[in-house]
């Protein structure tokens, strides 16, 4: 056979080959009649997400865990008192919240909102979310996912930790277990739920990219007692989300979304969440107590680095711990037997790296909880028992007053804090906590406003507490009076409230 024979047999054979091929693919995909798209999209192709050769890993599937939990993810709205604070909150500032100071229609005017998420974590109404998100609050709004909505109350905030719990008056409300977030390992799935945006109930998905983070956040907080170890992932989160859930895929509560890293003021690729492990502790002690309990070790403290070890000209015999630069008089360090230039590498046996997770391992306990602090002194690995004292230097139990109110058809007033009395320069009035009175909204009264008089037929009135309020419109119902008075950044203001 000659080549010409060949290459010519070649090419008859292809083109045969192709001329069948394309008779069976339309043979197997001719155009179907059909009278909607339903029917159109019923496809004749292989469906591979059901065939038998593809399967979901047990431990991949986000369906299960979002469905657990969108319930119990809420929608957080807070109207903000004005305010005279001379700086901004940073947290407040990273998430885009309106400034107080800002123009919100004037003193009589609406008043600012942010806006937020929260988890629902007992099926009588507790609620978790940041302390940013609430912080200066006077009336916080509660819409779950069905839409239902409620009035929140602030049973205790924590700016060290940037968490707050508040509690709405409902039952058998649908709730997210708390996980364990030391179990929780780099690399592990992890969906974010909550509000960005205002779009309510979304979830993503991501993993955790890194643990005990401290990126330099809660600034300005009493006591330089802040507690930075957050939960690192790649999960999206954007305004909106803050406050809301970390969860693992066995829908179990591992985080508190708080913060992103980001120069535009939206997700670049990082957020960050406080350790499930944390925020348990810190919302057990404001629902027992209305504060948080800071047992305190008492040393002052540094992560190991190269850059330490040059500075100090030492040596270390470990690469990671934490470096004991000084231990505080009557301590709970220094009755332990720590010294300056000891490293601790563990605490009640969990691994210590660094000092952010130092400060949460200790941060979990309260005053007069003993625990086991494992260090390194001279190349020598000892342990020794520390009983963490508070920041008074004492194992008392702190307990904070909650302020009494006073009610008066659907206006509760509250007692005017000293502190607040000192900064305005008066002598007391009456401030108005909430307001469900409707003669009294239309005439322009706002939450945190600070009643100091009131006029009447009679005259004007010195109101100098709650119960002075109270008295004077038990005696005064129903008439036309003048309410005087000034916002907390001392702008003052009046309306006028009409007779029923």
């Amino acid at each position: 056979m000659s080549k010409r024979q060949f290459f010519l047999g070649m090419l008859l054979a292809a083109i045969i080959g192709g001329v069948v091929a394309l008779a069976g693919v339309g043979f197997l995909i001719k155009p179907q009649s059909a009278g909607s798209f339903d029917e159109k999209q019923q496809a004749s192709f292989v469906n591979l997400l059901s065939g038998e050769d593809f399967t979901i890993p047990d431990g991949i599937n986000f369906v299960a865990s979002a469905q657990v939990v969108t319930p119990a993810v809420v929608h957080v709205k807070s109207q903000i008192a004005y305010t005279s604070r001379s700086e901004r909150d940073p947290v407040q500032e990273f998430f885009g919240f309106p400034d107080p100071r800002g123009d919100q229609g004037g003193p009589g005017g609406n008043m600012p909102v942010s806006s937020g998420s929260g988890v629902i974590i007992s099926s009588d109404g507790y609620i978790v979310t940041n302390n940013h998100v609430v912080d200066g609050a006077t009336k916080i709004d509660i819409s779950l996912e069905n839409n239902k909505r409620y009035e929140a109350a602030v049973i205790g905030t924590d700016p060290t930790t940037d968490l707050a719990l508040l509690k709405i008056e409902a039952n058998n409300l649908p709730f997210v277990r708390f996980g364990d977030s030391d179990e929780t390992k780099i690399g592990e799935w992890v969906l974010a739920v909550g509000n960005p945006f205002d779009l309510n109930s979304t979830v993503t998905a991501g993993i955790i990219s890194a643990k005990a983070r401290n990126i330099g956040i809660l600034r300005n907080v009493e006591n330089n007692l802040q507690i930075e170890s957050f939960l690192q992932t790649d999960a999206v989160v954007n305004p909106g989300n803050s406050g809301g859930a970390l969860v693992n895929l066995a829908g179990e509560l591992i985080g508190i979304n708080t913060a992103i890293a980001t120069r535009t003021g939206t997700f670049s690729g990082y957020s960050f969440a406080v350790p499930s492990t944390l925020v348990k502790k810190v919302m057990d002690d404001l629902m027992k107590y209305g504060a948080v309990q800071r047992g305190l070790l008492g040393v002052q403290i540094q992560s190991l680095s190269p850059e330490l070890a040059d500075y100090l000209d030492k040596t270390f015999p470990v690469e990671q711990g934490v470096y004991v630069g000084g231990v505080n008089e009557n301590s709970a360090g220094q009755e332990a037997g720590l010294k300056e230039g000891d490293i601790i590498i563990a605490i009640d046996g969990k691994r210590v790296n660094n000092v952010a997770n130092l400060q949460e391992l200790v941060a979990r306990k309260r005053p007069g909880d003993k625990i086991e602090v494992e260090y390194m002194r001279d190349g020598d690995t000892k342990k020794a028992n520390a009983t963490l004292k508070n920041f008074s230097g004492d194992t008392n139990i702190v307990k904070r007053e909650v302020p009494k109110t006073y009610t008066f058809e659907g206006i509760q007033f509250e007692e005017l804090k000293e502190q607040v009395k000192d900064d305005l320069k008066i002598s007391g009035g009456a401030v108005i906590k909430m307001n469900s009175n409707e003669n009294w909204r239309k005439a322009g009264a706002r939450n945190g406003f600070i009643i100091t008089s009131v006029i009447s037929d009679s005259g004007r009135t010195r109101i100098n507490s709650a119960q002075d309020m109270i008295d004077f419109l038990e005696s005064n119902n129903g008439a036309e009076i003048v309410i005087l008075g000034m916002f907390p950044d001392g702008t003052e203001y009046y309306f006028e409230v009409e007779g029923n």
